[in-house]
């Protein structure tokens, strides 16, 4: 029996999509955070207004593992969300198989930026819209025309806080670096 392939998965997306919650709810173990309390310093810099609620915010990763079957484990790297920790993602991105690029419908410019940074590296990617509660739901096309992608980018919806609405999401994902692999791409 040989030893399982280690994938290497980032998750990235704005401020608030969900990123450390959907690394949580996936991992098998417990997922390892740099989660900072939101201060006053973050006043005018950080939009709190569609997410009103969040009081921690990400400082440099988040980090989870699944094993999916006895040949293959993800290993997940959740980057910050903020523009002020962009010069992180070089060194979370090195040697990811692929990305999930998380995304809010009612913040969808917020997921520009994560969806640039793939594209411009090459690095396969698809985008998940995280299904909030009281958030917007718009046809497939109508998400794909805003965001502008490719139509070679997988355009998935999940409930980041719901492994087993998360697991299909990296299952695609791992389907289409595969895919993109064996074509040359």
């Amino acid at each position: 029996m040989s030893d399982p392939i280690p994938v290497k998965i980032v998750v990235a997306g704005g401020f608030g999509v969900g990123k450390t919650t959907f690394v949580g709810a996936i991992s098998e173990i417990e997922p390892l955070t740099t989660e900072a309390a939101m201060t006053d310093l973050s006043v005018g810099i950080d939009d709190l207004a569609q997410v009103r609620d969040k009081t921690t915010t990400t400082v440099a990763m988040d980090f989870g593992r699944r094993t999916v079957d006895q040949d293959m484990i993800l290993y997940l790297f959740g980057t910050p969300g903020q523009e002020r920790f962009a010069f992180m993602w070089d060194d979370i991105a090195r040697g990811a198989v692929g990305a999930v690029v998380l995304v809010d419908t009612r913040r969808l410019a917020d997921g520009f930026g994560a969806i640039d940074y793939f594209e411009d590296r090459q690095v396969p990617f698809l985008v998940a819209v995280n299904l909030f509660d009281d958030a917007p739901r718009h046809h497939r096309e109508s998400l794909r025309d805003a965001l502008a992608l490719a139509p070679g980018v997988p355009l998935v919806t999940c409930d980041a806080r719901r492994d087993g609405s998360v697991l299909p999401v990296l299952i695609t994902l791992v389907e289409h670096a595969l895919t993109r692999a064996l074509a040359g791409a």
